[in-house]
């Protein structure tokens, strides 16, 4: 993954200011903060998105990511967090290596984030969730 700025990152290869690093994380400030504080959690090993993670390496990028949450709280007293992942082109992926963006957050600092709310009749989100349940593993 020689192409993958994130990997390259990982290896030491590019200079990236680090807060964290274990066995499955290296977390480092993000080069375009929108907020002081604003940290990547980026998996060790190249994985695209969230469908390629082992489960051990979720959870320890999840127990970094708290870890390293926690910090950002101590450290900067933000009004609030903002957790951040993105899986494909669609959902606003950029950079195709599991990351999570942590962006500490403030009353009026122009970050927003909108959807468009369908609010789906009850039979239907029975629906979905049946179509769910039959597609979970186990």
């Amino acid at each position: 993954m020689s192409e993958c700025v994130f990997c390259r990152i990982v290896a030491r290869q590019i200079p990236a200011s680090v807060v964290h690093e274990d066995e499955h994380a290296l977390a480092f400030m993000d080069l375009g903060q929108v907020n002081p504080g604003h940290v990547l959690v980026a998996a060790k090993a190249h994985v695209e998105n969230l469908f390629g993670l082992e489960a051990a390496q979720a959870a320890g990028i999840a127990g970094a990511t708290l870890r390293v949450a926690r910090a950002i709280r101590s450290a900067f007293a933000p009004q609030g967090l903002s957790v951040y992942q993105a899986n494909g082109k669609a959902a606003g992926q950029t950079v195709f290596h599991y990351h999570v963006h942590l962006v500490p957050r403030y009353e009026a600092d122009g970050m927003a984030l909108t959807w468009p709310v369908k609010n789906p009749p009850r039979e239907k989100l029975e629906d979905y969730a049946a179509r769910l349940r039959s597609a979970l593993p186990g």
